[in-house]
């Protein structure tokens, strides 16, 4: 439990891997991709790589080192190079653009977003701080009935820095009107959402595995139900 828990008053979370199931709603929209493009590779075993590269794609895109573009492009051809695969880059781009269509079509939640959504609400405002491209994430919180709870929605594209910079964290809390000391960011990721919302002043919820690696400054959760021990 946090200590002195009516002194916080603004929740912020991350979306994909902390409320959005990204793992769950991608594998359905590769499906779609798949059988659109007529892709001949083994759907599960792409994707069991794909989520790999994904995470460091998504690791070089945080850091600068990499464009919206390059991300998008990347992550497929690196894949696609595993299976003996090599697509045009018309074809890959045609690819990519499919999967963001397709991907907020499906919008699964982890299990426990709206019972601590509508337990929250009343004693908390509350908002999303999203690294995600921001046409597909409004997208995903309208389309998975979630908008509604949030009262801003920060987007790194806006901002035009990415978690873990402090500028889009201090962004969030400006146009939310709130003070990190009273501030708890949720979130999967240890650099972009702990480590970046406590450099500015937050307490953390880390909502990961029990085994993985997390702040000590950080309560860890490994299902959303358990926020309501702590809030």
């Amino acid at each position: 439990m946090f200590k002195n828990p009516p002194q916080i008053t603004d929740v912020f979370f991350d979306l994909d891997h902390t409320l959005w199931d990204f793992e769950k709603n991608s594998a359905l929209a590769f499906q779609k991709v798949f059988t659109t493009h007529n892709i001949d590779v083994n759907l599960l075993e792409f994707i069991e790589v794909y989520e790999g590269v994904n995470q460091q794609y998504w690791k070089l895109y945080r850091e600068e080192k990499v464009t919206k573009q390059q991300l998008r492009r990347g992550r497929l051809t690196d894949v696609f190079k595993v299976f003996g695969k090599q697509f045009s880059l018309d074809d890959i781009d045609a690819m990519a653009e499919s999967y963001i269509d397709f991907l907020p079509e499906n919008n699964f939640l982890f299990d426990g977003t709206f019972e601590l959504l509508d337990y929250l609400r009343p004693k908390y405002k509350l908002h999303i701080i999203t690294n995600g491209f921001e046409e597909v994430q409004t997208r995903k919180l309208h389309n998975s009935n979630i908008a509604s709870f949030f009262n801003t929605v920060t987007n790194s594209e806006r901002v035009g820095v990415k978690k873990p910079n402090p500028k889009i964290f201090h962004h969030a809390l400006n146009i939310a009107n709130a003070l990190p000391e009273k501030s708890v960011m949720v979130g999967d990721n240890l650099e972009a959402d702990i480590l970046g919302a406590e450099a500015v002043g937050f307490k953390t919820i880390h909502f990961t595995q029990p085994e993985a690696m997390t702040s000590q400054n950080a309560f860890r959760v490994s299902s959303l139900l358990e926020i309501k021990n702590l809030l």
